[in-house]
């Protein structure tokens, strides 16, 4: 859901991953863009991380209207009986605030999308995710680095080596790993038709650090790419260049 918000359409979307149907979690619609849409789904942590990207919600409820739900409901299928109703008659104008009370969407459950902590020596992230390519996309944007510099040090949990710009995939030279603005917007840390990820032992939910190299911890013991090359193990600091802001991925 995350993923897909910036190319949603305005409108009424309806998004269900809900292995908690039938119990006391909240079916919500939550209105987004000054009124231009409404997610509905499940108050699950689903909607959250969209909500956020698409810059916060103006009004949520709760669905609890039974005019604008199925007469015939089961415990397990809340996508045909609550939400996909409920958007069929957003759809058609009626109002949000008939299908329920309005709640604070502050209370809304948080998603899994964990925010970078920028500060303005370092930026401490995490792997969101790393696709079939082996490519580790970050929870952080170019702009959570301009204070850094062309030349940051990352330092994970395995491995140490050097690093440098690279605007497309294809740029990183043999043996070396760069940082790419994937097709998402995000940092991404890869490696030219090699599995960035398993390399430097990465996974979703991996904690990275990237500050400028004068602040990292012993940054003249990082070895060069090519000494650095293939190693799976040991800890330590990767040193690395920024990509551009051109948006482009696998």
């Amino acid at each position: 859901m995350a993923r897909a918000a910036q190319y949603l359409n305005p409108g009424v979307v309806v998004a269900v991953v809900d292995p908690t149907v039938g119990t006391d979690r909240r079916p919500v619609a939550v209105e987004v863009g000054g009124g231009s849409s409404v997610l509905v789904g499940p108050d699950n942590g689903l909607l959250a991380p969209a909500v956020s990207l698409v810059g916060g919600a103006t009004r949520a409820v709760e669905l609890r209207n039974e005019q604008y739900r199925l007469s015939q409901q089961a415990n397990t299928f809340d996508g045909r009986d609550v939400f996909g109703p409920a958007a069929g008659h957003l759809a058609a104008g009626v109002p949000l605030t008939e299908l329920g009370p309005l709640i604070d969407p502050a209370s809304l459950v948080p998603g899994i999308v964990a925010n970078a902590a920028v500060h303005p020596d370092r930026v401490e992230a995490e792997v969101l995710w790393v696709d079939r390519f082996g490519n580790a996309q970050l929870n952080v944007g170019p702009e959570d680095l301009a204070n850094l510099g062309d030349s940051v040090a990352l330092r994970t949990a395995e491995g140490t080596r050097t690093a440098h710009r690279a605007e497309t995939y294809a740029a990183v030279a043999a043996g070396e790993t760069g940082l790419v603005v994937d097709s998402y917007g995000l940092v991404s840390l890869a490696q030219d038709r090699r599995n960035c990820a398993a390399e430097l032992s990465l996974e979703a939910g991996s904690a990275v650090t990237l500050s400028r190299p004068d602040t990292a911890e012993d940054p003249a013991a990082a070895p060069s790419a090519d000494s650095a090359a293939g190693a799976h193990g040991g800890g330590g600091t990767v040193t690395v260049r920024l990509a551009g802001r051109k948006v482009g991925g696998k």
